[in-house]
C-alpha cells in the first residue's frame, strides 16, 4: 500500500467508513512499517488496540464482575428511598396544583383575564410558586442523599 492508499484509508477510518477488512490492513501496515510522523498519533491508537487483544482476562474477572453487579443486602432501602423521592416528588406538585387552584377559585375574575399582558405575569407568578416548591422538594432530597451516602460508607467501614 502506497502513501496516497495509506492516507485515504486512514481518512476513511477517522469517518467511521472502513470495513474489517480494510482496519486489519491498517492494523498490519502499522505493524510491519516505519510510520511516517505524521501517523505516529494513529499508530499509538493501533498499538494500544493490539496490546488490549492480547490481555486475557483472569479467573477472578468474572467473579469479580457479578460481585460489583449484585446489589449488596442494605440496597432495598434505596429502593425504597427512590420511591419516597418520587412520591415527595409528586406531593410537592399536587399541593402546587391546588394551592393554584385555590387561587383561582379565590378571584373568579382571574379565571378569565382578558388582558395578554396580565394573563402573562399571572401565568409567571404561578409558575415561580411550582418552581418554588419543586426547589424546596430538591434540597431536601439532596439532604436526604447526602444522609444515604454517609450512611452507605458507615456501612461499608464496618463491614471491612
Amino acid at each position: 500500500m502506497d502513501y496516497n492508499q495509506l492516507e485515504a484509508l486512514i481518512k476513511k477510518y477517522w469517518h467511521c467508513e472502513t470495513s474489517l477488512e480494510e482496519e486489519e490492513r491498517l492494523r498490519e501496515w502499522f505493524r510491519t512499517h516505519e510510520v511516517p510522523e505524521r501517523f505516529k498519533d494513529t499508530a499509538k491508537l493501533f498499538s494500544y488496540f493490539d496490546e488490549q487483544k492480547q490481555k486475557a482476562t483472569g479467573a477472578q474477572f468474572e467473579k469479580e464482575v457479578i460481585k460489583k453487579m449484585t446489589a449488596p443486602k442494605g440496597k432495598v432501602v434505596g429502593l425504597w428511598q427512590t420511591t419516597l423521592k418520587i412520591a415527595a416528588g409528586i406531593a410537592v406538585v399536587a399541593a402546587a396544583i391546588f394551592f393554584v387552584r385555590q387561587e383561582i377559585q379565590d378571584k373568579p375574575d382571574m379565571a378569565t383575564i382578558e388582558d395578554p399582558q396580565k394573563a402573562l405575569e399571572e401565568t409567571k407568578k404561578a409558575l415561580m410558586m411550582i418552581s418554588k416548591g419543586f426547589s424546596t422538594a430538591e434540597e431536601q432530597a439532596k439532604k436526604i442523599n447526602v444522609l444515604n451516602e454517609a450512611e452507605d460508607k458507615v456501612k461499608e467501614k464496618k463491614n471491612l
